[in-house]
Parts: C-alpha cells; structure tokens; sequence
C-alpha cells in the first residue's frame, strides 16, 4: 500500500484530504506540529493512518519522516501575526525539500493561490517563492494553483457570508470591482487527489477554477441572491487598505493580520489562464461547478451541520502561533482562581450543555460574555465572532469564540479551555463532571501589575458570570 505524505494536516484543506486521500486506498501520513491537535475523522480504519508531528521550522523534528512515502502534498501556509511569514514560508519549503528528497517520495503536490504575473500581492509572492522552490527541487512537483474557494469554514466564504448577512447597504472600497475566479471546495479536493502521480502534472504549475470570472461585488451579491438578500453595494475611491483592512475586522470574523493580507491580494485580479485551466480538466477529467452551484452545496452543508474543517480552528486566527501542549498543564503557583461547583440534574444532559457552550448557543445568557467579547474586539482580539465549527462536538485545536480548546473527552466529563483574548496575563476555564457535580475552574497567570490589576477590577462580576453559568450548565432550570 502506497503512503502519502501530508503536510498542514490540521489546516482547512489538510482537514479534508485526510479522508479523500484514504478513500483512493492509500495510507495517509499526517504531519502535525502539534500531534495534540490533530482529530482522526470518523470511518477511517486505524490501519489507514498515521500522525507524525513534524515542525518545518525545526530541522531536528525532520528525523520523524519515514523514508518509505511515495508522494507528498505540502499545504503549508502561513498569514499569521507574524510579520516575517515570507521567510518562514520559505524556511519551511526548504526544510521540506531537504527531508522529502532524502525518501522514496515520487511526486508532490502544492496547493498555492493563482497569481498575476504583472503583480503580486505579499502573501501571492510568498506563495510563489514557495512554487520555486518545490518545482526545483529532485522530485517531479506538480502546482495547483486557487483563488478564493467558496466551502463551509473557508476564509473566503465566511468572510462573504458574514459581509452579506449583516450588511443590508454595503460603503465598499473600490476592489470590490477587481475581478477573480472562485472554485468549490469539493472541486478543489478533487483536482488534489486526480492529480496525484499524473506524469504529465510532473514540474508544472495549473490554474483551476469554475467557468465564471466575476467582481468581489457580483460574488457578494451572488450570494445574497442565494439567500433570498436584498443588499445594496456602493464602491467608494478613498478607503486605504489600512482601512478596508479595519473595515474587514470589525464587520467579519476574520483576525486583523488576515484581513490585512486578503486586502493585499484583493487589489489584485487574480483570474486562471484559460489554456492552463483547460489543460488541468482535460487530464483529470474534472468539471468544475459554477459558482452557484458551489455556493448551494455549500449552504446544504452548513445547515446539516457537515462542516467538516473551519479555517477559525487553525493557528492563524489565534493569539499567536504556540503549540497547545505548552498550555496543556495548567499553573497553580502565582495565580489567581475561581472555583466553584454545582450538582448537575443528568450527566449526559449536563455534558451536552457543557460541550455545546459557545457560538450560537451562548454563554448562558450572561450579557457580561458579550460585553467582554465587544471590548476584546476594540483591542484587536477575536472577540465572540468566532463561534464554533460544529454546535455539539469539540475536539483540542477548536476555536471557541475567544476560548481554544485545549482538552475535550466527553466520557472522561472534561474540557480545558485557554483564552484567546486580550489580555494582560494568560487565563484558562476548566469543566470537571465528579461525584454527581459539576466542577468549574477559571485560573489566570498576570502578567505584572497590570494582569492583579486586571483581575481585582472583574472580581466583582466573578458572582454574576461564574456564579450563574455552573448552575445553568449544571441543571436544567
């Protein structure tokens, strides 16, 4: 049996492929630089997979690659709050070069995002660096190229979606006009997988997309059309990327470094060469939906609740870029702690409020949460938007609103979450069923006079928020 490498296993596309690699019967290697964070999807035989954790950042965690692989996928990237992702990405697709070549590897697959060779947006160029770097490399490479991909938990789209569904009238900067070419989700898990050992992919680059080519304006109110919208969009001349970058955060889910680097490569028309395009569905025999349909596949997977990977659960909506298992053991000396308990009516209905708190369930009605998560946003935190991908199932690596999931076993009856808001100092909240109670725990570390300062200013509103939410989580009342 064949075995695939795959990188950026925990991303939103990695998510995905780990299924649609094993269902072509081969054996999936999951790399992960963080194993703590990685969630075997359902139906998968164990026989069938493997998680490796692997940092291409750190060459001695390179050693963890078996030699005996036959392709690779690298979908690896990175629009983080770091600054210098260029170098890193780089640095990355070195290291990967250097491991890969040193196995039994026949081919790999690259996942960037479609470039217009006049002008390249920082992350585009990023990405292209990346291409060179692949594409020269001793084993055959083969690039797809994207652009905006339109599926349940992709960027893109949530950022299309939140846009319309909260904005009947729209004051727009002017690239909404710029023109692209979305593609489906499920187009783009299929272009990965059909492409794999083509010799005739081996050392080329491929733009894929559906047929049509629209303004960032008609993909908005394509949408809205979908769902029965009426929405009005006004482009104005005068708005600078730094504010159509504050304007994407404040109204979208999306963290500001990410809104800042979409608004880059929004400028930029990013549309596929039509010969290229051609080229890549004549080999693999791959249609691509239109864009409506993509957009209704994609709502029929939201409301059946199949929203099977979020980009909100990778790294690059987080406080910052650290492995969980650096926060897993929570700290006892120097911190503060609100402990309290509560008997709970029914163990299983109990864990069903306890592992469905969040997004559009709430915190259980505390105003306070929301006040929080308003002020979060103002300081440039992710705030309440966030929600969650899945309303009853959590797995460690989850965003949840301005929490992360840093432990879930629903028969051990506990959940860990860390904070991922602004603060001064770093807060955990800790979920315990035992002895016919629930137990809840919130600890933060401060971080200087400013954390104590902090934490003696909220004291007072400890009744209210932690008083309250133990027992509505604990019984039904």
């Amino acid at each position: 049996m064949k075995k695939i490498l795959l990188t950026g296993a925990t991303g939103y596309i990695g998510k995905r492929m780990v299924s649609v690699i094993t269902e072509q019967g081969y054996k999936v290697l999951c790399c992960c630089r963080d194993v703590s964070r990685f969630s075997k999807p359902a139906g998968i035989k164990d026989d069938l997979i493997e998680v490796i954790e692997v940092d291409f950042l750190k060459e001695e965690s390179l050693k963890n690659i078996p030699a005996d692989i036959s392709g690779a996928y690298y979908l690896i990237h990175s629009m983080s709050a770091n600054g210098d992702y260029e170098e890193s990405e780089k640095i990355c697709a070195q290291n990967f070069v250097s491991a890969i070549e040193k196995t039994d590897c026949k081919h790999i697959i690259y996942l960037s995002g479609l470039v217009n060779q006049k002008e390249l947006s920082k992350h585009l160029n990023s990405r292209f660096n990346v291409e060179k770097i692949l594409i020269e490399s001793k084993i055959p490479t083969t690039v797809l190229r994207a652009g905006i991909i339109i599926g349940s938990g992709s960027a893109s789209f949530e950022i299309i979606r939140d846009l319309v569904e909260k904005l009947p009238i729209m004051i727009t900067p002017k690239w909404l006009n710029t023109k692209c070419q979305p593609i489906g989700i499920a187009n783009v898990l299929d272009f990965l997988i059909f492409t794999l050992f083509k010799k005739e992919t081996y050392r080329k680059s491929f733009d894929i997309g559906c047929d049509d080519v629209l303004t960032y304006k008609e993909i908005l109110l394509g949408f809205a059309k979908i769902r029965g919208l009426k929405r009005t969009i006004i482009t104005i001349p005068v708005m600078t990327p730094k504010l159509s970058s504050y304007w994407l955060y404040f109204i979208t889910s999306t963290t500001y470094s990410l809104a800042s680097s979409l608004v880059g490569s929004m400028k930029i028309e990013v549309v596929c060469n039509k010969e290229s395009l051609s080229e890549i569905k004549k080999i693999t025999g791959i249609q691509p939906f239109s864009y409506t349909q993509a957009l209704e596949r994609t709502m029929a997977k939201i409301q059946a609740n199949e929203i099977r990977s979020s980009w909100k659960d990778s790294f690059i909506s987080s406080r910052n870029d650290s492995s969980l298992k650096e926060f897993i053991e929570v700290p006892h000396l120097g911190c503060f702690k609100d402990v309290r308990s509560e008997k709970y009516d029914d163990r299983e209905k109990c864990l069903d409020r306890v592992f469905g708190l969040g997004g559009k369930n709430g915190w259980y009605g505390q105003n306070l949460w929301k006040i929080q998560g308003y002020m979060d946003v103002l300081v440039g935190g992710p705030g309440l938007r966030r929600g969650r991908t899945h309303p009853l199932q959590l797995h460690e690596g989850d965003a949840l609103d301005f929490w992360r999931v840093l432990y879930a076993n629903r028969q051990e009856g506990k959940l860990i979450l860390i904070a991922e808001m602004k603060l001064p100092g770093e807060a955990w909240l800790m979920f315990k069923l035992y002895k016919g109670k629930l137990w809840q725990k919130a600890v933060f570390r401060p971080k200087g006079l400013w954390g104590r300062l902090y934490w003696f200013s909220v004291l007072p509103f400890h009744g209210l928020i932690f008083e309250g939410m133990v027992r509505k989580l604990a019984a039904d009342h």
